[in-house]
């Protein structure tokens, strides 16, 4: 028996070293499908701002650019956004994702729930409901005025306020589930190790769970950021003048103005400033922080830079310590508390996360008893009770088509999106070749560059060969959408898998398959599974792309509701809105059933 184990390790395969050339062929798919569908098509496009009115070359749109302030100004406002956004979303999501992280499952799958209501419901319902709840007459102003808090209705839209609220709520859930992904990863033994020798709660948390959780709070704050830069909706429905963002003036180029070559100038911009910032935080946080690849840094990417800010980290982790213990402390003098203020500290936690769990679903639960109202226009409190809404939306072929057609796209866009990205991540995350940093841009781009590039550039080239206006158009642009997202996901989590697990089983004489169906996806499963589902709801919201390569052949249901949107926003949008609800909680609660008992005989985690 000893013998045939000896035999079995030396004949099993070992784990690929650094640098092989196996892994580097996992990324030519994605390299090849985002080559022909992003940057042909992209790069084609912008091109054409390198051209005046008469096709001659010249850069008469860059010194438009420049002379005008105009421009300078909306870009620096795009970038403000776009960081407070990201800076509400990582203190908002954190408490959340450790509360989610550290809950029984049963919990956990309702307040999964509550975290993805507002990726179920269309942004333009959202937005809609925020400047319902927030106007003047609305549901937050008369809640002030009649406990007294103000003496006048606040004005909390049209502004920068309003847009704040309206982002931040639209991208919180992307960074909960992002930085859950790779908490669900932490072994809580460590924290419990530290308090077995010593270390109060405060030094706990911020010494030793907090920097495991880095990788997802960097994945959160890039997602987050780069996605804000491409909002236009929000800010145009619940921002003022002075809050135009960038790619609202490349809409209207060309939409309203059809000035094509500026602007391809206004997004060469765009993507110029993305870079630069890319660059700066490459050089503070290091791109492993998100590939999850061990390396170590040459003093020509930063490595200087990157050390001084780990230090700065670590001091300000160490002061944070501090003040937590000395306020637990404090506290726990006055308020009973078990186990030396750990049960303080949860009710802290479960008072905090209840304030933004109802900031995160109220206003999309706003929609239910609104798409009941017997009324023909939006009003609150809604004048219940009929059903004429949904019996529109059941009686009608053309809402009934839509909603199938978005439903198998965004079904064959995630499983297409996960069979290219996946095998990217793993070799992103795994292995140091030569074009990894290339491969990473190519990769996080269609997230930088704005999604109207992306539809128009793919129109172009899909009228060409044949294939605008047909439901493979659509997959093909959602897929280019989602990819990133896929990677980014699976990135986070496969960061904080040990592959020590991967090598014992290897010496064990399983073969790379066998590691990887036994071993490997058991434990990332449910940063799989996020990864799916976020491929999949994404899909499923996308306007710009169905915009623009269906032709007007075809409808999704993003696209029949904005169009419904621009002629009234009616209570039947409520409706669909509520049916989107129901819908995805059955496919989330399915989903979550199937991982909690190890669907496909993969066991349990």
């Amino acid at each position: 028996m000893a013998s045939a184990d000896v035999a079995a390790a030396t004949t099993a395969p070992s784990p690929a070293r650094p640098g092989t050339h196996r892994l580097r062929w996992q990324t030519l798919p994605v390299a090849v499908f985002l080559l022909a569908l992003f940057v042909v098509p992209v790069v084609t496009l912008l091109s054409i701002s390198f051209f005046d009115n008469d096709g001659s070359p010249s850069l008469e749109h860059y010194k438009r650019l420049v002379d005008v302030p105009l421009y300078g100004k909306v870009l620096l406002a795009t970038i403000k956004v776009a960081f407070f956004t990201m800076l509400f979303c990582i203190v908002g999501a954190y408490p959340v994702a450790y509360l989610l992280a550290t809950s029984r499952k049963s919990t956990r799958n309702w307040l999964i729930i509550l975290v993805l209501m507002p990726f179920w419901t269309s942004v333009l319902v959202r937005t809609f409901a925020w400047i319902v709840l927030l106007g003047r007459k609305g549901a937050v102003n008369q809640v002030l005025t009649a406990f007294g808090i103000t003496d006048a209705p606040v004005q909390m839209i049209y502004n920068f306020t309003g847009v704040m609220i309206g982002m931040t709520h639209a991208l919180m859930p992307l960074a909960v589930m992002t930085m859950l992904a790779v908490m669900e990863g932490i072994d809580p033994n460590l924290t419990k190790a530290a308090a077995t020798m010593g270390a109060k709660g405060g030094t706990r948390f911020w010494r030793i769970y907090f920097p495991l959780t880095m990788p997802g709070v960097a994945s959160a704050a890039l997602l987050v950021f780069i996605a804000s830069l491409g909002y236009f909706i929000t800010p145009a429905l619940l921002g003022g003048p002075q809050d135009t963002m960038i790619v609202q003036l490349i809409i209207f180029q060309i939409r309203e103005v059809l000035n094509w070559q500026f602007a391809g100038a206004i997004g060469v911009l765009l993507v110029i400033t993305f870079m630069l910032i890319f660059m700066i935080y490459d050089r503070v946080f290091g791109l492993s922080v998100i590939g999850g690849a061990a390396r170590t840094a040459s003093p020509a990417e930063g490595s200087m830079i990157r050390n001084y800010a780990g230090r700065v980290g670590t001091a300000i982790t160490w002061g944070l310590a501090q003040i937590t213990d000395a306020a637990i402390t404090v506290f726990a003098r006055w308020v009973p508390a078990r186990r030396g203020g750990v049960g303080f500290s949860r009710g802290g936690l479960y008072l905090v996360c209840a304030l933004i769990f109802a900031f995160i679903a109220l206003p999309t639960l706003f929609v239910v008893p609104v798409s009941f109202t017997s009324e023909a226009f939006l009003t609150w409190p809604p004048k219940l009770f009929s059903l004429q809404w949904y019996q529109m939306v059941f009686e009608s072929p053309v809402w009934l088509g839509a909603a199938t057609r978005s439903f198998v796209v965004a079904l064959i866009t995630a499983s297409v999106g996960m069979l290219f990205a996946v095998p990217c991540a793993f070799a992103l995350a795994r292995d140091n070749f030569r074009g990894k940093s290339a491969l990473f841009g190519l990769v996080f781009a269609p997230l930088i560059v704005p999604n109207i590039f992306i539809a128009v550039g793919l129109f172009f080239l899909f009228s060409r060969i044949g294939i605008a206006g047909t439901t493979l158009a659509v997959v093909l642009g959602h897929t280019v959408i989602v990819i990133p997202y896929v990677v980014v996901t699976v990135l986070a989590v496969v960061k904080g898998y040990d592959r020590n697990l991967d090598h014992a089983a290897a010496t064990m004489g399983a073969s790379r398959m066998q590691t990887f169906h036994r071993v490997t996806f058991p434990v990332i499963r449910s940063g799989m599974v996020a990864s799916f589902m976020f491929a999949f709801i994404i899909s499923f919201d996308e306007l710009t792309i169905a915009l623009f390569v269906t032709g007007g052949r075809v409808t999704t249901l993003p696209k029949l509701m904005y169009e419904d949107a621009l002629l009234a926003v009616s209570p039947r949008l409520a409706a669909v809105a509520a049916l989107l609800l129901v819908s995805m909680s059955i496919v989330i609660l399915a989903s979550e059933l199937i991982r909690r008992k190890g669907g496909f005989g993969l066991g349990t985690k």
